[in-house]
C-alpha cells in the first residue's frame, strides 16, 4: 500500500469516527433545543392560562353591578370579550400538540361564549327597560355557572399544564446532561482516535522511517545495512534503492581495490622503466660526452696534420719548380701536387670541420641534459626582449616585423629559458619566406585551469612563437624535434640540433613543446612551462 493511500486512511478513519461523534452531538443538541422549546411553550401556556381568569371575573362582577343598578354600560365592554377570544386562540395554538388540552380550551371557549350570550341578553333587557329578574337566578351563588365551568376547566387545564411543564423541565435537564456527556465523549473519543492514529503511525510508518534513516546512515558510514523492509510503499522502494546502492558501492570498492592494486603495480613498473630510462639516458649522455671528448683530440691532430701537409705541398711545389725537370715530368708532378693532393687535402679538412661541428652539437645536447639548473622566477618578457635585441641585425636585414605580446613570468632556469626562445625565434627568422614580408609574433595563451583535488597540480603557462614563413611539410612533422634533422637546408645554415635542445630543456622544466604548421603558410611553436614551483 502506497504512503498516499496510508495517509488517506489515517486521515479518513479518524475523520469518519469524528463525524459520527459530531452527528451524535448534533442530535443531542437538537433534542436539547427541542426540549427547551417545549419548556418555553409550557411556560407560555401557564402564563396565558393565568391571564384568562381575571378578565372574566371582572366582567362577571360588572354584569352583576349592571343588574343591581340597572345600568347596561357596566355590561357593554366588548373589548373584554375580544381580549378573551384572542387569549383563548393563542392558548389553543400553544396546546395544538396536546389533544386533551385542546378539548379543555374548546370547553372554556364554549363557557365564555355562553356567558357572553347571557351578558348580551341582560344588556339588551336593561336597554329595553325590561326586568332582569329572570336572569337573577343565573347569577346566584358566588360565580355564574358558565364562569364556574370556565374556572374548573381552566384549573384542570392549569394542573395539566403544570404537570407537562414539570415533565418537560425534567426532560430538558436529562437532555442537557446527556448533551454534556455527549460532548465529553466526543472530545475524549477524538483524543483517543488521534492518539491511536499516532500510535499506528509511529509503529508502522515511523518505525519504517527509522529503519530507512538507519540504513542511510549505515550506507554513509560504510557499514552493513539492516534487512530490507517489506511492503510496496515508497519507504520500501527507497530502502530497496539503498540496498542496491550499497551493493553497487561494495562492488565498486572491490573494483577500486583491484584497479588500485593494478595501478600500484603499473606505477612500480613505470618507476622501474623510468629509472632504467633515466639510467640509459644518463649513460647515453655520458657516452656522447665521452666519445665527443675523446674524438676531439684526434680531430685536432687531423686538423694540425692537414695544415702540415698543406705546408709540405707548398714546399714541394717550390722544389719541383726549382728542380728543372723535363716538361713531361714537371707537368706530371704539378698535376699530382696541385690536383689530386690538394683536392684530397681539401676534402679531408672539410670532413674534419664537419666532424668537429657534429661533436660540438653532441656536446651541446649532452650539456643540455647534464647542466644544473638554478630555479627562480624568470621574466619571460625581459628574456624575449634580450633575444629580439640580439637578433636586431638579422631582423633588419630580412625586413621582418616582430610583435611581442604580454608574456607572464615562469619558474625555471634563466639561461635555459633564454636559449629556448632564442632557438625558436632564430628558427622563425631563418625560415621566413623571401617572397613576402616576414611577420613573427611571440605571445602567451590563457592559463589552463588547475585541478584543485590534486595536491601536486601545478599551474602551467603556454607560450607560442608564430611566423608566416615557409612552413613544415606534413611528412616531416614527426622529425622536427629530432637531432640532425634539417629542412630547407638551402635557405639557412645550421647543424639541426636547435629544436632537439629546445625539447630537452622544456622537458627538464616539466613542460612540453609541439608545433602546428602548414607548408607555405607558416608555423607556430607552442611551449608549456610551469608558472610556479612543483608542490611536494
Amino acid at each position: 500500500m502506497k504512503l498516499f493511500t496510508k495517509g488517506l486512511l489515517l486521515i479518513a478513519v479518524p475523520s469518519v469516527v469524528e463525524l459520527a461523534l459530531l452527528g451524535f452531538v448534533f442530535d443531542t443538541q437538537e433534542e436539547t433545543a427541542q426540549a427547551a422549546r417545549w419548556v418555553a411553550n409550557s411556560k407560555q401556556i401557564l402564563y396565558q392560562s393565568s391571564a384568562l381568569v381575571d378578565p372574566l371575573l371582572r366582567q362577571a362582577a360588572r354584569v352583576r353591578t349592571g343588574m343591581a343598578v340597572g345600568d347596561p354600560s357596566f355590561i357593554d365592554r366588548h373589548t373584554v370579550w375580544i381580549d378573551l377570544g384572542d387569549r383563548l386562540q393563542k392558548l389553543d395554538a400553544l396546546v395544538g400538540g396536546t389533544p386533551q388540552q385542546v378539548e379543555r380550551v374548546r370547553k372554556m371557549r364554549q363557557a365564555v361564549d355562553a356567558y357572553r350570550a347571557q351578558a348580551v341578553m341582560i344588556s339588551q333587557a336593561l336597554h329595553e327597560g325590561r326586568g332582569v329578574a329572570s336572569f337573577a337566578a343565573l347569577e346566584t351563588g358566588a360565580l355564574p355557572r358558565q364562569v364556574a365551568v370556565f374556572r374548573d376547566e381552566l384549573a384542570a387545564f392549569g394542573n395539566e399544564a403544570s404537570r407537562l411543564d414539570a415533565e418537560r423541565g425534567a426532560a430538558l435537564a436529562r437532555r442537557r446532561e446527556r448533551q454534556q456527556y455527549a460532548l465529553i465523549a466526543a472530545v475524549l473519543g477524538s483524543m483517543l482516535i488521534w492518539a491511536a492514529t499516532a500510535v499506528v503511525f509511529a509503529r508502522n510508518i515511523g518505525r519504517r522511517l527509522e529503519v530507512l534513516t538507519d540504513n542511510a546512515e549505515r550506507l554513509g558510514n560504510g557499514r552493513p545495512l539492516a534487512a530490507p523492509l517489506s511492503g510496496n510503499d515508497e519507504i520500501a522502494a527507497l530502502d530497496t534503492v539503498l540496498h542496491e546502492t550499497g551493493a553497487r558501492l561494495a562492488e565498486a570498492d572491490v573494483q577500486q581495490a583491484t584497479l588500485k592494486a593494478r595501478l600500484e603495480a603499473r606505477a612500480k613498473e613505470l618507476a622501474v622503466v623510468n629509472e632504467e630510462l633515466r639510467q640509459e639516458t644518463q649513460d647515453n649522455e655520458m657516452f656522447i660526452y665521452s666519445v665527443s671528448h675523446d674524438l676531439r683530440s684526434p680531430l685536432v691532430n687531423l686538423q694540425g696534420f692537414s695544415k702540415e701537409l698543406q705546408v709540405s705541398c707548398d714546399e714541394l711545389d717550390s722544389i719541383v719548380d726549382a728542380a728543372g725537370l723535363p716538361e713531361a715530368e714537371h707537368r706530371r708532378m704539378a698535376h699530382i701536387l696541385k690536383g689530386d693532393v690538394r683536392e684530397s687535402l681539401q676534402y679531408l679538412r672539410t670532413a674534419v670541420t664537419r666532424a668537429a661541428a657534429i661533436i660540438d652539437a653532441l656536446l651541446r645536447i649532452s650539456r643540455a641534459g647534464r647542466l644544473e639548473y638554478h630555479w627562480q622566477r624568470v621574466s619571460v618578457g625581459r628574456v624575449v626582449g634580450r633575444v629580439v635585441d640580439a637578433l636586431e641585425g638579422a631582423i633588419g636585414q630580412r625586413a621582418a616585423s616582430v610583435t611581442v605580446r604580454e608574456l607572464p613570468p615562469v619558474w625555471g632556469d634563466p639561461t635555459a629559458i633564454e636559449q629556448i626562445f632564442s632557438n625558436l625565434i632564430g628558427n622563425a627568422l631563418n625560415y621566413l619566406d623571401p617572397a613576402r614580408t616576414g611577420r613573427i609574433e611571440i605571445g602567451a595563451l590563457e592559463p589552463d585551469p588547475v585541478d584543485a583535488t590534486d595536491p601536486r597540480a601545478v599551474r602551467m603557462r603556454t607560450y607560442y612563437v608564430r611566423d608566416n614563413g615557409l612552413g613544415i611539410p606534413a611528412a616531416y612533422m614527426s622529425k622536427v624535434f629530432r637531432a640532425f634533422q634539417r629542412l630547407h637546408g638551402d635557405v639557412a645554415n645550421g647543424d639541426g640540433i636547435g629544436l632537439a635542445v629546445v625539447r630537452r630543456m622544456v622537458e627538464r622544466h616539466g613542460g612540453r613543446v609541439w608545433v602546428e604548421s602548414a607548408e607555405g603558410a607558416g608555423s607556430t611553436f607552442f611551449v608549456v612551462l610551469p608558472e610556479q614551483p612543483a608542490r611536494a
